[in-house]
């Protein structure tokens, strides 16, 4: 009987541990996960549309209403410039940001400090003690004007962000809240929760000189002379191309999530990703407390525990089933693991969530997110603004090309003792209309005084206001809306 030839325990049986963090180490090998980085990337890319519409929205807001992209006879202009070729002047009437003005102003008119109210009135002292930590983080923060430019940042686009951190800044230890620029700003295309819950792939892109580089991610002269090297290549797209094409990955000339507009600057992608591993839930009764273990530390947490437990109930003639022994469960952990990357790929960071919260450290909104699509407030009412401005680019050209003071004088009305400037003189001298003696009675006529001027300018200016009013009507039933008494201390609600 021939030898028959032995294989790996670990080759034919499935894997005892769970670990997805472990597989993609494994499959990806060294310090570098390009995975991971190809995965930001597409959540950055199918952003795109809303980043378009964020700066067009951000244009309107702003003034700058007719630079939308049009293509006239093969050729692509902004509509600015497409009017001022027809000899005319980009009229405005910048309504939209009356608009937000109107809402920032009730909005900073209620804006008020954080109060911590606890449940049990025992405890009413720790959460005075807390009210006062976050009044003085919010001034740490100035967080009044940073929640009015994020106020307006949502105006704009429907979508706001913020990230909180712990650490050193201006020689402070403390807790920060940074606005993160939603350009720079990645989140998973499957998320569906308004709430955010749902949420398993987000991050930020930073553009950082090279000194906060070195200070952050460089702790030995070894480090720094390797991060030179990198960054060294990392603006130049042909050698970040080529280095994703040896890896198998193709960029087809997408280098802006990789390259930064400006080459002094160095870039950083952060990514936060769940990850999934075997961990043990455990229960102990004795405390109350509820708790997760790794797979390797179940001998000493849980199995030395309840031995130890067992014989000091022995000892105490305690029976056994009345022994608090510790429960563990077996389960698959769903956690948030972090990456610090740079445009190659090189793990300059990485590491398990470290906030006591276990989540990412970033706060978003984006509204009104049904089926996962961003809306803002502005581009409710661009197309209304765009009719604004071209009425009063249509009565501006109107009231420009009509004639004015111009009179038409019949040839064969012109008497014979008479010249056609004397016919001008006499009509001018008179006004409106002269009799000429020994000829037709003509009737001179001057068009901007006629009645049907009168008329379309009444037109144009009841249109207008009509229009304006009912759009500040509803500005300001709006505002009505939000300008909500505050409560009363002591008022009871039935």
């Amino acid at each position: 009987m021939g030898k028959k030839k032995l294989h790996r325990v670990s080759k034919v049986l499935p894997k005892a541990r769970y670990d997805s963090l472990a597989e993609q180490k494994v499959r990806r090998g060294g310090k570098k996960a390009f995975d991971v980085l190809m995965e930001a990337q597409h959540c950055w890319m199918l952003m795109d549309q809303f980043r378009r519409d964020r700066e067009r929205n951000k244009k309107y807001a702003y003034g700058k209403q007719w630079d939308d992209v049009v293509c006239v006879d093969g050729r692509r202009m902004k509509e600015s410039e497409l009017i001022k070729r027809q000899g005319n002047l980009p009229l405005k009437n910048n309504l939209i940001r009356r608009m937000i003005r109107n809402v920032l102003g009730v909005y900073e008119s209620q804006d008020k400090e954080p109060t911590c109210t606890a449940r049990d009135r025992d405890e009413q002292k720790y959460g005075e003690t807390m009210s006062t930590v976050l009044q003085y983080n919010m001034s740490r923060n100035r967080m009044r004007k940073v929640n009015s430019r994020s106020m307006e940042e949502f105006l704009i686009s429907g979508f706001v962000v913020h990230r909180k951190w712990h650490g050193w800044r201006n020689n402070t230890l403390d807790c920060w809240t940074d606005y993160v620029q939603p350009n720079n700003f990645f989140i998973d295309p499957n998320m569906r929760d308004f709430r955010g819950w749902d949420v398993s792939c987000l991050g930020e892109i930073h553009d950082i000189t090279y000194g906060e580089l070195i200070s952050k991610y460089a702790h030995s002269p070894e480090e720094e002379r390797n991060l030179r090297e990198i960054y060294s290549h990392a603006s130049n797209r042909r050698v970040v191309g080529t280095a994703f094409e040896q890896f198998g990955y193709s960029l087809e000339n997408r280098y802006d999530f990789l390259v930064p507009q400006d080459g002094s600057l160095c870039r950083v992608i952060e990514v936060w990703r769940k990850e999934s591993k075997a961990r043990y839930r455990c229960h102990d009764p004795n405390s109350g407390d509820i708790f997760k273990i790794e797979i390797e530390d179940y001998e000493e947490e849980v199995a030395r525990e309840n031995e130890e437990r067992r014989r000091e109930g022995a000892f105490m003639g305690i029976p056994d089933d009345e022994i608090p022994y510790i429960k563990a469960e077996w389960f698959i952990d769903s956690y948030w693991y972090y990456y610090f990357l740079t445009p190659f790929g090189d793990i300059l960071d990485e590491g398990e969530t470290p906030y006591e919260h276990k989540e990412h450290p970033y706060v978003f909104a984006a509204y009104p997110f049904i089926d996962g699509e961003i809306h803002s407030y502005v581009a409710d009412v661009i197309d209304q603004q765009r009719y604004v401005n071209r009425l009063i680019m249509l009565y501006d050209f109107i009231m420009k090309t009509s004639a004015k003071g111009v009179l038409l004088f019949p040839e064969d009305a012109l008497p014979d003792h008479m010249s056609m400037d004397e016919i001008a003189d006499t009509l001018y001298e008179s006004g409106y209309y002269h009799r000429l003696c020994g000829g037709i009675g003509v009737k001179a006529i001057f068009p901007g005084n006629t009645l049907t001027n009168l008329v379309l300018g009444l037109t144009a200016s009841v249109e207008v206001g009509i229009y304006v009013g009912n759009l500040i009507e509803d500005i300001l039933r709006l505002v009505a809306s939000l300008n909500l008494p505050l409560p009363v201390v002591g008022l009871q609600c039935v």
